[in-house]
Order: structure tokens, then sequence, then C-alpha cells
């Protein structure tokens, strides 16, 4: 027995295909409450997470903030922290522009920002009273070159200070830093340097951050493209003298590569020495951070154990 009702074909194939648009809007939202949970879950209930005490977090892509949320009160969205070695992400983001659309990085910037140039004797509390680029490389010792150092992978604030002076910045102090730098990365953007340090002195509250990590994320910037370019080993190798991270990673062009063997995900990321972590996913469609601003000498790779166990669990919530 059949219904009397008797659809058109154009009237049915319109059906199904506005079914079909409502569903898929329907099935995002379900996926990124999944998301939510899931991250929101680690981070309250993971024993490294808890370890952390206070922080913020936030997870997104290209079209806004996916996931966030607080675990206990000293941080929010609009807190401004210092983001200390986080700041490499954005000065590796401005070189790039700084060059051109359509340049390639030379072989010798590529050395800077792969920390490869031998200026490994930077020391950043020397610049504690710099007023500008060029007094803070100049301070003591930071502006040696140590020769055992040329063309090995040192980590060290000094390749960037070193490059941001030969780019024409060396007589920049804070302001004047701050707005070159958002000259060509976006005058939108809310973070600034607190200390003319390229790879360490910028303060920005994570929601600035996040905004411009979906600037990369979206190909507004050309980081996106170079994200992993030319990959240098950083340790148990002869190409590399110092590394502060606890698994091999790799390096590229002011960021790192988690790439571990059977561990790491292939996130591209430039945490702070205390505790700020922003990162990339590998397949450059989704952006995280988690920030506090705490001091001990692992506050850094404490966010990164919590991070990416919260990365690994909105990555695969169904």
């Amino acid at each position: 027995m059949t219904s009397g009702i008797q659809l058109s074909r154009p009237l049915a194939a319109w059906l199904l295909t506005t079914a079909a648009l409502i569903a898929t809007p329907l099935a995002h939202a379900a996926s990124s409450q999944a998301r939510q949970q899931a991250a929101a879950a680690v981070a309250s209930g993971d024993a490294q997470c808890k370890a952390l005490g206070d922080f913020y977090w936030e997870i997104g892509d290209a079209q806004g903030v996916q996931g966030s949320g607080t675990i206990g009160s000293d941080y929010s969205a609009d807190q401004s922290i210092k983001i200390a070695s986080a700041s490499k992400f954005v000065w590796g983001a401005y070189v790039l522009e700084k060059i051109g659309k359509n340049a390639q990085p030379s072989d010798e910037q590529v050395a800077y920002l792969e920390m490869r140039s031998g200026y490994a004797k930077f020391n950043p509390l020397f610049c504690a009273l710099s007023r500008s680029v060029d007094s803070c490389m100049s301070s003591r010792s930071n502006g040696e070159l140590e020769n055992r150092a040329v063309g090995k992978f040192y980590y060290g604030g000094g390749h960037d200070q070193r490059l941001a002076g030969m780019l024409g910045l060396g007589g920049l102090g804070n302001r004047a830093l701050t707005e070159e730098v958002r000259r060509y990365i976006g005058p939108e953007l809310g973070f600034s340097y607190g200390s003319p340090q390229l790879a360490g002195g910028m303060e920005s509250s994570p929601a600035q951050f996040g905004q411009f990590l979906r600037k990369v994320v979206s190909g507004q910037l050309r980081l996106k493209e170079f994200l992993g370019y030319k990959p240098v080993c950083t340790q148990n190798c002869a190409e590399a003298l110092d590394s502060p991270a606890r698994e091999p990673w790799h390096y590229s062009l002011n960021h790192w590569i988690e790439d571990t063997p059977g561990i790491g995900d292939g996130a591209y990321s430039s945490p702070g020495a205390m505790g700020f972590y922003p990162w990339i996913s590998r397949d450059k469609s989704t952006y995280g951070i988690l920030a506090r601003q705490k001091l001990g000498a692992s506050a850094y790779w404490d966010s990164v154990l919590c991070g990416r166990k919260m990365r690994k669990a909105w990555m695969e919530a169904k």
C-alpha cells in the first residue's frame, strides 16, 4: 500500500539537498561539542594538566575559536601576560612578510631563523635595561660569535636579535618595534614588546595571540606555507649543540616540529619559558593555546605535556 502523494523529481531532489544542507552544520555543531567536551575533560582531569594549576586554553581554526576553557581564576582570554619564546612564532612570521610576498628566505636568513648562525652567547637578562634592539645585542657577551656553533643548532635569542639588526631594526625600542612588526603581520593585533628582544620579549593576551594564529592557518600570513620548512636536527646528531626540548624534535623557521618517533604528532609549536604554549596542527588547519605565566625550570615543558594531550583529545573526538 502506498501514499497517494507523488513528488516530482525536481521537488524531491530539492528536498534532499535542503535536508543535507541543514544536516551539515548540525553535524559540525555536534562534532565541535564533542571536541570541546573531550579537551575540557583532559584539562580538568588529567594528572599532568591538574599539576599546572590555573590556566586558560583555546582551540580554533580559520573561522574562529571553536572551544575554550579556564582552569581556576588566574587567567582569561583577555589577560595580557609575558609569552617569552612564543615570541619566536611571531618573529618568524614577520621576517617572511618583510622579505616580500614572492621571495624565498635566503640561506643566511634560514640559518638565523633555524638557530645556526653561531650567535650562541645571548643572555636575555643582560637586556633588562636595554632601550633598543642593538643595545640589547651589544650588552656584555650577547653579540659575540661562537665559532664552534656556526652551522649547528644552538637554541637561544641571539640569532633573532642579530637578524633584526641586519633587517634595519637595530635602533628600535619597544614601541617602535611593536609598530614595525604589526605593520607587516597585522596592525589589528594587540600584542606588544615589553623588552626589545625578538625571541622572547613579547606580551600578549591569549585572544590576541589566537587572532595571530588564525591569520596563519587561514593563509593570510606566509608562515603557513613555511611551517616545517627545511627542518634541522636539534638533538643526538653532529649538527646540534644545545636544545631545551626534552625530546628529539626538529626545528624550522622559528618554530619546533613535534615529531618525536612514537610520541609526536607533527604539530608546529613555540612554547615559552613561563608556560605559554601555542601550537598549529600538522595539517595546518587547527591552532591551540595553553596560557599561563609561571616561573620554574620546567614550566614550558609541563605545558607541552598537558597541551598535547588536549590537542590529541580534540583532534580524535567524533
